[in-house]
């Protein structure tokens, strides 16, 4: 089984103008509403592929309810945790068209969450057993130590559970000493923690080898039009192109090819790096997540 974990949760409310004037009364010419936060994008993806899955994490008030009612709807299985105060958060996408597509997000902080309520948490991660698969991945919200990541890592440790962690900074370098599985920073992501930038495929090698030396297993580096990098867990590197569809939405694309590298790596490392950039372009090429049908386009 491959649980997902979503502390920070969101329903965001997309919105479509023709032009944006800063100050004025704006008419939308759509808009619309999706439930994510990074986990949840992965366990949408996985169920696309046919894997089974579970998200774990928090919802809160009227808009965490609406959130559980749509995971079961997509025949997502859950086991979050409610809150007793607050609500989940609510993001605004701003997409302006007037000149191609400019996107402005504005991310809400989300609800606080109590020591009684993260405890309840670990329990239910408590139950994962030797073989599960555990996702990491998103913000971490207020109430919650920046280190949860490690921490959650650390109660796991010598469980035989395979950990996926997509983050930033800190968070992804404190989990390295307890061997994540796979862990998938971005070109950006991977410079800030290098300290410095990375123009060369050689610069790129380095760093990623530099994360494997502290202790990541996997290595997937995402590089957005230019594909992605692999340094497999044998010390091998896998490079693959983009596959040239136009973009639309880059929002889940990453989360999207967490998803496509776990559910191909039955079929081994070059097949899981190809399903991950097509799931990541699929995403890319719709307004929402990669479909099934999206993703067996392009994978031939």
């Amino acid at each position: 089984m491959i649980y997902t974990v979503t502390l920070n949760p969101a329903v965001d409310y997309v919105v479509r103008l023709a032009s944006l004037q800063e100050g004025a009364t704006n008419r939308a010419v759509s808009a619309e509403v999706q439930f994510g936060g990074k986990g949840i994008n992965v366990s949408r993806v996985l169920v696309a592929l046919g894997c089974e899955t579970t998200v774990l994490g928090f919802v809160a008030g009227f808009t965490g309810e609406a959130l559980t009612a749509h995971l079961q709807e997509a025949g997502i299985h859950s086991r979050l945790i409610a809150l007793p105060y607050g609500h989940t958060r609510i993001n605004i996408k701003l997409k302006n068209q007037s000149n191609g597509v400019e996107e402005t997000e504005i991310n809400a902080p989300g609800p606080e969450i109590s020591r009684v309520c993260l405890e309840a948490l670990l329990a239910e991660m408590d139950a994962l057993s030797a073989g599960d698969t555990l996702v990491l991945a998103g913000s971490v919200p207020p109430g919650l130590p920046a280190d949860i990541y490690r921490t959650i890592l650390e109660r796991l440790a010598g469980r035989g559970i395979r950990s996926v962690v997509d983050a930033e900074g800190d968070r992804l370098t404190s989990v390295l000493p307890y061997r994540p599985f796979l862990i998938k920073p971005n070109r950006a992501e991977l410079e800030g923690i290098a300290g410095r930038p990375l123009p060369t495929e050689e610069d790129l090698q380095t760093a990623a080898k530099a994360l494997q030396t502290a202790g990541a297993e996997n290595v997937l580096v995402s590089l957005g039009a230019d594909g992605a990098l692999l340094l497999d867990a044998d010390g091998v590197f896998h490079r693959e192109k983009a596959f040239p569809v136009p973009v639309v939405n880059t929002v889940g694309a990453g989360d999207s090819m967490v998803a496509g590298f776990l559910a191909g790596m039955d079929r081994g490392y070059a097949h899981a790096l190809k399903l991950a950039l097509a799931c990541g372009s699929a995403t890319a090429a719709c307004e929402g997540l990669a479909t099934a049908e999206a993703i067996s386009r392009l994978m031939p």
